[in-house]
């Protein structure tokens, strides 16, 4: 069956049925206008485990969603779907995080890793695995685009958007970030990982290609990240949660704000949504969450204004979703908007 047949059998209005794929639809990845590439990885999460279970969570809970947007009524109808979980990963991700729960443990404690040759080992391994990792995302992110598909992250951990995030880099060079997050993540590494969840724009910030990162919502960080946001005036502008708040206690507006955000962003855009970046009531369980943040409405507003904008939305991850069930009822509905944004901004 063709996906204009589908399109024609299928009811929107009927209950959301567990044996299609995400939120219900009936549509294959290769038919797909956006493919969701889950990766339950929380091999590096220093503060609350659990993020690994966020995909699985989001697409338990993406049958219970109404598919009318306001934005794009018929997004759908484009084929949204979800990969298969690969039981090897989360296999593998089992074993690393026990390792790396020992190796953190350590250095929490006052160890030395530098004396201690086990845990050394046990470092390497982790760096070597999320590179491979990485780099196997990429290349598959890199196929996707060829087939003139829009693939989008679900994490698991921050540090998992890289390798989609190098694919477009190497697809659409001058392209910019829009980071939502209560975290900076600009530390060169974390407690010596190469591709920790604290070290993703990091990484991102090094990747040819990229020419702008705008963080919103950044509330907590260490005086590392500090200097290099100063020290790259150019290609990082960082939206404080405090600054905002201030802004709108002070008489601004969210929607004078967020044309001054969208202004900073060059015409490609990829969206990093980090929901700790969003008020920790909406998802309580992520990695670790912090007070303050946006709210759901202010959130969506922000993207959309991206494309009143005209902006081109070329890609996007949605990560750290908590393990528990209202963390995935709210990130579904992220999800499902910023899917509709990525099909909107590439059908014009």
């Amino acid at each position: 069956m063709s996906l204009e047949e589908k399109v024609r059998n299928f009811d929107p209005n009927g209950v959301g049925n567990t044996s299609n794929n995400i939120f219900g639809l009936p549509f294959t990845v290769s038919e797909s206008r956006v493919v969701f590439i889950p990766v339950p990885w929380d091999v590096t999460v220093s503060n609350q485990e659990g993020t690994s279970m966020g995909p699985s969570r989001i697409f338990e809970n993406s049958f219970q969603i109404d598919l009318f947007d306001p934005l794009l009524p018929n997004a759908w109808k484009q084929g949204m779907a979800m990969e298969a979980f690969d039981p090897g990963l989360l296999a593998r991700n089992k074993y690393l995080r026990k390792k790396a729960s020992r190796y953190i443990s350590f250095l929490e404690q006052g160890g030395d890793p530098e004396a201690n040759e086990p845990l050394l080992d046990i470092l390497d391994e982790i760096n070597d695995a999320c590179e491979a990792l990485c780099i196997d995302l990429e290349m598959k992110c890199l196929q996707y685009l060829e087939n003139g598909q829009i693939p989008c992250i679900v994490g698991g951990e921050h540090s998992v958007s890289l390798g989609l995030i190098r694919a477009l880099a190497r697809k659409n060079p001058g392209f910019g970030i829009l980071q939502i997050d209560a975290h900076a993540d600009m530390r060169e590494n974390y407690q010596g990982f190469e591709h920790s969840h604290a070290s993703i724009m990091h990484n991102a910030l090094h990747t040819q290609g990229l020419e702008q990162i705008v963080q919103v919502g950044i509330r907590e960080l260490c005086h590392e990240e500090i200097k290099v946001i100063s020290q790259n005036p150019k290609k990082i502008k960082t939206y404080f949660d405090r600054d905002i708040s201030h802004r709108l206690f002070e008489g601004e507006t969210w929607q004078d704000l967020c044309h001054e955000i969208a202004d900073k962003l060059p015409e490609k855009v990829y969206i990093s949504f980090d929901v700790d970046g969003l008020d920790p009531s909406l998802c309580p369980g992520t990695g670790t969450p912090v007070p303050g943040g946006l709210s759901y409405n202010q959130a969506i507003y922000l993207l959309e204004t991206l494309l009143a904008k005209g902006k081109k939305i070329i890609g996007a991850d949605l990560v750290e979703t908590g393990p528990e069930n209202f963390d995935g009822i709210i990130s579904t509905r992220i999800l499902y908007r910023l899917a509709g944004m990525l099909i909107k901004s590439n059908s014009r």
